[in-house]
C-alpha cells in the first residue's frame, strides 16, 4: 500500500534542517596585551541581556568607538611616514586590535538597539572642538600628517601615548561611574582595554627612552 503524502513530508524537511548550516556573522578576535593570548568574541558573546544596556556603558561604547577610530588614523599616516620597522610593525597592530574592537563595540550596541554614534544636542563648533580623553587635537593631527621620518616617529610615540592613556581615563570613570559596567561582557571588555593599552603605553614608553641613546 502506498504511504499517504503527509507521512513523506516530514522526513524531506527534516533533512533540510540537518543539511542547511546555520548562518553565523564571523567571529571577531580581541587581541590580548602583548604576551596575552587573544579572545574570540562571537555573536553569542555580544547577546544583548534581558533588560536594557545602563547608558553610561552604551556611552562609553560610542565614545570609545570614536576614540580608536582616530588611532586607526594615526596608524594610516604611519604607513608612509615611519622611519622606524620596529615602529611599523608595532602601529600594525594597534590598527588590526582597534579595528577588530571597533567591530565588535558595533555589534555590542547594534544587538541592543543602540546607535553606534553619539547623540549630542550641540552647536556643529561644539561637536568639531569636542574630544574623548587623551585624543589628539587637530592641530597635532596636523602636525602628526607634516611630518616625516624621526619627527614623525617621536610625534606618533607620544600622541599614542596620550591617546592610551585618555582611553585609560575613559575606563576608570566608566568603573566609577554608579551602577555602570555591571554588563559582564562589558566589563571584561573595558578590562581588556585597559590591560592592553597600559602594557603598550610601556612598550612606546620604551620606544622613545631608545632616542635618547
Amino acid at each position: 500500500m502506498a504511504l499517504s503524502s503527509r507521512f513523506l513530508i516530514a522526513p524531506i524537511f527534516l533533512a533540510g534542517a540537518i543539511v542547511a548550516p546555520a548562518q553565523q556573522s564571523a567571529p571577531i578576535v580581541q587581541p590580548g596585551a602583548p604576551g596575552q593570548p587573544g579572545k574570540l568574541l562571537t555573536e553569542a558573546t555580544v547577546r544583548p541581556p534581558s533588560k536594557a544596556p545602563f547608558g553610561a556603558d552604551v556611552e562609553f561604547m560610542q565614545g570609545m568607538i570614536m576614540h580608536h577610530q582616530q588611532a586607526v588614523d594615526m596608524v594610516a599616516l604611519l604607513r608612509t611616514r615611519v622611519k622606524s620597522p620596529v615602529l611599523r610593525s608595532f602601529g600594525e597592530k594597534i590598527a588590526i586590535s582597534q579595528s577588530d574592537e571597533i567591530r565588535f563595540m558595533k555589534q555590542w550596541l547594534e544587538s541592543r538597539g543602540k546607535p553606534t554614534t553619539m547623540e549630542m544636542n550641540m552647536s556643529a563648533a561644539d561637536m568639531k572642538n569636542m574630544l574623548m580623553p587623551g585624543m589628539l587635537t587637530p592641530e597635532q593631527m596636523a602636525a602628526l600628517t607634516k611630518a616625516r621620518g624621526a619627527q614623525f616617529d617621536h610625534l606618533f610615540l607620544t600622541g599614542m601615548i596620550q591617546h592610551h592613556g585618555g582611553a585609560l581615563t575613559m575606563v576608570n570613570e566608566l568603573f566609577r561611574t554608579p551602577g555602570a559596567a555591571q554588563d559582564p561582557v562589558l566589563f571584561d571588555f573595558a578590562t581588556d582595554i585597559d590591560a592592553t593599552q597600559s602594557a603598550e603605553i610601556k612598550i612606546m614608553q620604551g620606544m622613545l627612552d631608545q632616542e635618547k641613546k
